[in-house]
């Protein structure tokens, strides 16, 4: 892994861990603070609300800046809000923490996937955001299970005070690491970056980013409820199975990157309908323990099969203004987690068992999957074509 990605990776771990924790903490969060558990929930639609309305902020306010001082500011926002978080008093400050700690989440893996693009040749550019996301997956292998377990063992703000510990490190390999002229803004600025947001295809991607993630939150947000009412499993036994998740994650994620190198559009749509499978196969033998298990991590590798390619996908149809729509992209994630946290909510609200959650998830797949369609059936009339080899480069 080429060092400057490895800096990338770093913070991206931080970042994840950031935003995956919260979820299994939140009966500890709630006991707590004196909330319900759906409320709990809440801080991740709060988080995930921020990314969305962070990420074009910090992207149009730091478009004429060099990407480098702007990534390591970011890196600073994120160690500054989970120290918040860990000192919150109560839940509305706590959310808060959450909502300024996401502000800088969607600039943040925007640009960095920019930049990672740009240190590699262009037949390699998936993989290259696939490394840089890695950190993110590796965030649920290691640090969602350790943050968990640490929280239930020391109290949940142990937890962010940990992650304060690896966000520092994280600003510290950026500052060292990542060169100072790379993937300087473009001669078009803000007016150029803005202009691309008319191409269809730039929506339709977002468009698709954002169902995915609201098929995953949809159930992921109450997964530990799940895996211990449905499943049988014990409180102790999730941080095992999120440790599943988070590998399952970390290989789709490598596989994704390959994949999207070679057939970008054909490994959206086939993840993307293996998802609604695997959402009634969840449904349908979740209350066995050992296949909801296995479920869990076949669940976390295509959940981040769809994350390089869509990622790219938007790089490449924003090509002569690629730091705002990646940016954006990464609000479409977002707006994704926080409407699968608040449909899965409703729906429990509703009377829809947990049992019964899964089938939501299906629904929203299978809208991704049409809207993928749509896209590749454009792609025939006017492709999207991949950016020239300095394209993300200052001319």
């Amino acid at each position: 892994m080429p060092l400057p990605i490895l800096a990338l990776a770093i913070a991206s771990f931080c970042i994840g861990t950031t935003e995956f924790v919260i979820m299994g903490l939140l009966p500890e969060v709630a006991a707590d603070l004196g909330v319900s558990i759906p409320s709990a929930g809440l801080l991740v639609t709060g988080y995930a609300l921020g990314v969305v309305f962070g990420a074009p902020i910090i992207a149009m306010a730091t478009a004429h800046l060099p990407r480098k001082p702007v990534l390591v500011g970011l890196a600073v926002l994120f160690v500054v809000g989970n120290l918040f978080c860990a000192i919150s008093p109560n839940y509305w400050t706590l959310m808060a923490a959450r909502v300024f700690t996401a502000f800088g989440h969607g600039a943040f893996f925007g640009i960095g996937s920019v930049v990672a693009a740009s240190l590699v040749p262009r037949n390699k550019r998936a993989s290259a955001i696939a490394l840089m996301f890695a950190g993110l997956t590796l965030s649920n292998i290691l640090g969602v299970p350790a943050g968990t377990a640490l929280g239930e063992a020391f109290g949940w703000r142990s937890t962010f005070v940990a992650v304060v510990g690896i966000g520092l490190i994280s600003v510290a390999a950026i500052a060292w690491l990542v060169p100072s002229d790379v993937a300087q803004p473009s001669g078009g600025g803000l007016r150029g970056e803005l202009r691309v947001l008319v191409k269809l295809q730039v929506w339709l991607a977002m468009l698709i980013a954002a169902l995915t993630s609201a098929s995953l939150f949809t159930v992921f947000t109450y997964i530990k409820p799940y895996l211990t009412e449905v499943s049988g499993l014990s409180t102790s036994a999730v941080t095992w199975v999120l440790l599943l998740f988070g590998a399952g994650m970390t290989i789709g994620n490598i596989i994704g990157g390959r994949l999207a190198d070679w057939k970008l559009m054909p490994t959206v749509i086939g993840t993307l309908l293996l998802m609604a499978l695997l959402f009634v196969g969840f449904r349908q033998f979740g209350a066995i323990a050992s296949v909801a298990v296995g479920i869990v991590f076949l669940w976390g590798l295509l959940i981040f099969v769809v994350v390089p390619p869509l990622q790219i996908r938007v790089v490449e149809a924003a090509s002569e203004g690629p730091n705002l729509a990646a940016t954006l992209n990464q609000g479409a994630f977002n707006v994704g987690n926080a409407s699968g946290a608040w449909i899965g909510g409703v729906a429990l609200s509703a009377g829809v068992s947990y049992a019964n959650l899964p089938l939501v998830g299906a629904a929203l797949a299978l809208l991704a999957v049409t809207v993928a369609v749509l896209s590749q059936a454009l792609d025939r009339r006017a492709p999207v074509i991949p950016l020239p080899a300095d394209s993300l480069l200052r001319p």
